[in-house]
């Protein structure tokens, strides 16, 4: 008889699926904007300007950001060390993007932008182009946390298409990941049309999907705790 790896044990992945859902809960404190007055429009402004530098409320929104990250990045270590809980490339490259989202994502909240045009006393307007504020380095990690998380959410898809790894997400995570795409086009286009597309709105259903995604996601690791989906070798008779 031949045995393989041991299976990881249930608490492994119970923790690791916990986290990467408080990950996505604490992703969404933006929706804390509506408790508070504010100069800014939640239809027309970017998620970014919420805490920018010298902004009331912001170690509030950096707070959300910072635990976000922490949650992600340990889910990602929990998830490979000592050894990957789930097999295949597709599944290690989700876990992988994961951690790289939670680094971005606590890049992005230490190094916001300084100021905000038309609403900051001073403050030069910039063009916007397909990626808002390219001379600060804050969209460079912004530009990184969405491309990790977009990583992880396809990466993430096609294990559970192609190989039983996380099934929750066939029809549930990849409907939700069609309404992110959609908002996300949304959101590219109304930055470089000219009129009023709502692309604040746009960005928040985005960012707002995003939230739902790891919830769900985190949802599929913990009902993977007793090896469906796993991806791990089953012992047989030699």
């Amino acid at each position: 008889m031949t045995s393989a790896s041991p299976r990881p044990r249930p608490g492994r992945v119970v923790a690791a699926g916990l986290l990467v859902a408080l990950a996505g809960i604490c992703y969404s404190s933006w929706v804390l904007e509506f408790l508070w007055p504010s100069p800014l429009d939640p239809f027309r402004s970017f998620l970014s300007e919420l805490d920018a530098a010298h902004r009331p409320h912001r170690e509030v929104y950096v707070a959300g950001d910072i635990t976000t990250s922490c949650c992600a990045m340990l889910a990602a270590v929990v998830l490979l060390v000592p050894r990957p809980v789930f097999r295949g490339f597709p599944a290690i490259t989700a876990v992988v993007a994961l951690g790289t989202f939670g680094m971005s994502t606590i890049a992005d909240a230490l190094m916001p932008i300084e100021c905000i045009p038309g609403v900051d006393a001073g403050c030069p307007n910039e063009p916007s182009g397909i990626l808002p504020q390219l001379h600060h380095i804050h969209a460079l990690t912004s530009t990184l946390a969405v491309f990790s998380i977009f990583t992880a959410m396809i990466a993430a898809t096609v294990a559970a298409y192609r190989s039983g790894t996380w099934p929750e997400l066939r029809v549930v995570g990849s409907t939700v990941l069609g309404v992110i795409v959609v908002s996300t086009v949304w959101m590219l286009a109304a930055d470089n049309l000219s009129g009023d597309f709502r692309l604040g709105l746009a960005q928040r259903i985005q960012v707002g999907g995003m939230t739902v995604w790891l919830m769900i996601w985190g949802w599929a690791i913990v009902a993977s705790r007793h090896g469906r989906g796993a991806g791990h070798t089953r012992m047989s008779d030699g």
